[in-house]
C-alpha cells in the first residue's frame, strides 16, 4: 500500500524526457521552475466504478491525462483492501503504479483492521510531479457518528513548490449524509486556513530535526467533493467566508464571473442521482491566487465515474 509515499524511476514525466540523467527530486524541481503555469485536477473516482459498472483504473487515469497534463492530480474516493471495491485491491499502490513520475501520496480517513489482522483503507490521495514540501493529514469532526449514517472524513494537505511559490493542496471530501456533519467540517477546513494564512512559514532547510523542517503556506488550493451545491448556504460559508488572513474563493466563479456552472455529477448516473446533474466538486482558491487563474473546466464527456473531473490551470 502506498501508505506514504512513493517514488518511480522510471520517471516519465514532462521534465523528465529532456532531463533525464537526475534523480526525480531534482527533475520536480527544474519541471516547477521551468513551467510557468500550475495544473491541478481533481475528481471524485468512485474507487474506479464507471456508469457501465465496471472498476477500471487504468481507464481513470487514460481520462485523467486526457482533460489535463495535470502537475497535480487530486482524487477522492481511493480504496485498499475493501472487498466491495475494485475486487478488494489496493487502489493507491495501482493508481501510483499508473502514474510514474508523480509523488504519491494516499492518506485514510478510514482504517480499520480485521480479525485476521488485514488493515482496510479508504480515502484520498494526490499525486505531484511538482517539489512535495509537506504532507499532513487532517481527520475532519464526526460529531453524532452514531445517530446517523456518515463515515469518518478527512482532508489530505499536501504542500507543493510551484513556480510562485509555496501552495497547499487541501484534498478533501465531506460527509453526504449529515448537513451537520458537513457545517463542522466546514469550519475546520477553514480554521486551518485562518492558522495558515496568520502564521505562514517558509519552507524549512534542514530535515535532521522536526522543528527546523516544518512548512506553512498561506496560498492554497482546496478541492474535492463537497457534497453541497451552489445555492446551499454551505458553499457561501466557504466562498464568502471573511477571516483574518487570505480566504477561500470560489475559483470558477473568479475566473468568469456569470459563467454557466457546469455539472460535476449525475450527467449519465441517474440510479445514484435520481434528481439529475448537479455540481458538487469545486476548487476554492485563496485570494492571493485568484488573479493566477487562467482556466476552469469540467469534463462533462467522460462516465467513467459518477463524477466529472474538474481541472484548472493557474499562470505565473
Amino acid at each position: 500500500m502506498v501508505g506514504d509515499h512513493r517514488r518511480d524511476r522510471d520517471d516519465d514525466g514532462a521534465a523528465a524526457d529532456r532531463i533525464p540523467a537526475v534523480s526525480a527530486p531534482v527533475r520536480s524541481i527544474i519541471h516547477a521552475r521551468r513551467y510557468p503555469l500550475m495544473r491541478l485536477l481533481t475528481w471524485n473516482i468512485q474507487c474506479g466504478k464507471g456508469c457501465d459498472g465496471v472498476t477500471d483504473l487504468s481507464r481513470i487515469v487514460a481520462v485523467a491525462r486526457q482533460t489535463l497534463d495535470a502537475d497535480v492530480f487530486c482524487f477522492q474516493e481511493v480504496s485498499a483492501n475493501f472487498s466491495r471495491f475494485g475486487d478488494g485491491a489496493d487502489q493507491s499502490a495501482q493508481l501510483a503504479a499508473l502514474l510514474p513520475g508523480y509523488f504519491a501520496i494516499f492518506r485514510p480517513a478510514i482504517e480499520t483492521m480485521d480479525r485476521a489482522g488485514s488493515i482496510h483503507c479508504f480515502g484520498n490521495m494526490t499525486l505531484s510531479r511538482l517539489p512535495v514540501l509537506q504532507i499532513a493529514n487532517h481527520l475532519l469532526p464526526f460529531p453524532g457518528a452514531g445517530g446517523v449514517r456518515s463515515m469518518r472524513r478527512h482532508a489530505l494537505e499536501v504542500t507543493v513548490q510551484a513556480s510562485f511559490g509555496a501552495v497547499r493542496i487541501v484534498n478533501t471530501h465531506l460527509e453526504f449524509h449529515s448537513a451537520d456533519q458537513r457545517q463542522v467540517q466546514i469550519a475546520r477546513l477553514l480554521d486551518l486556513q485562518q492558522d495558515a494564512s496568520e502564521s505562514p512559514r517558509p519552507a524549512g532547510s534542514r530535515h535532521d530535526e522536526p522543528y527546523g523542517s516544518q512548512t506553512v503556506a498561506a496560498s492554497s488550493l482546496m478541492c474535492g467533493d463537497f457534497n453541497f451545491d451552489v445555492a446551499d448556504p454551505q458553499h457561501a460559508l466557504i466562498d464568502r467566508s471573511n477571516r483574518p488572513g487570505l480566504n477561500y474563493r470560489d475559483a470558477w466563479i473568479a475566473n468568469r464571473p456569470g459563467r454557466p456552472r457546469a455539472p460535476t455529477c449525475g450527467i449519465y448516473d441517474r440510479a445514484q442521482w435520481a434528481d439529475g446533474p448537479d455540481c458538487r466538486d469545486f476548487i476554492f482558491a485563496t485570494e492571493d491566487l485568484v488573479s493566477r487563474v487562467r482556466r476552469i473546466e469540467v469534463n462533462e464527456a467522460t462516465d467513467a465515474s459518477d463524477h466529472q473531473p474538474l481541472a484548472i490551470e493557474l499562470a505565473d
